[in-house]
């Protein structure tokens, strides 16, 4: 598995003009392949009457799911310039979908590869993106007693808190990188006068707080 890897941080659309051409990318995470499926299905339904609607996306950390469509433009000048730069900026479970409004300039091939590759770097910048790390799931077993202080000097120290629960013990789900499990069982024991207990789990990934 991938160690972590790059996604657009929200839905949003960016628009461009190019020799009178607009240009309107729209960005979202994904996170299967139907889901980038519905989001091409959904931004098409909302340009109707637009050139051309073109996509691609890319799902999974290790990019194991790419897709492209040129939707009516001369073969490799949109689809494929659109992926190649999602994939040169590092992300991941994201879907581009560049619907274009023809001006009357043709811009030729190699106009085109810039315009559809480069509204995507546009976009991306725009909208931003988050890094999300690999995550060994963890469990904390610890007595209300010092359930508290453990929660807010978990949260103080930056770990991935993801849930508290509140039975005959306390249970405080987290997230830790692979390389801090020694240290982070070292820690809580010395936090807890040994009185709390880690169980580890499966693998997840999580966003990473700066």
């Amino acid at each position: 598995m991938q160690e972590q890897y790059r996604t657009v941080a929200r839905a949003g659309v960016h628009e461009s003009e190019i020799n009178r051409s607009r240009f309107l990318c729209s960005l979202a995470p994904a996170a299967t392949e139907e889901e980038a499926q519905d989001f091409v299905t959904r931004v098409r339904k909302e340009h109707p009457t637009a050139t051309h609607n073109c996509f691609a996306y890319v799902i999974g950390a290790d990019a194991s799911v790419q897709k492209a469509s040129d939707d009516g433009e001369p073969g490799g000048t949109a689809g494929v310039p659109m992926l190649q730069m999602l994939m040169r900026r590092e992300t991941r479970y994201v879907v581009a979908v560049v619907t274009r409004y023809y001006g009357g300039v043709k811009l030729g091939a190699g106009g085109l590869i810039r315009a559809y590759g480069g509204v995507v770097g546009e976009a991306l910048d725009a909208l931003g993106t988050i890094t999300r790390q690999r995550f060994r799931l963890a469990t904390i077993r610890v007595d209300h007693q010092r359930a508290g202080k453990l929660e807010n000097d978990l949260r103080a120290t930056g770990r991935n808190v993801r849930e508290v629960r509140y039975a005959e013990a306390v249970t405080i789900g987290i997230g830790l990188p692979d390389a801090d499990v020694e240290a982070f069982t070292a820690w809580l024991a010395d936090a807890t006068a040994g009185t709390a207990t880690l169980e580890l789990g499966g693998e997840a990934y999580g966003d990473v707080t700066s």
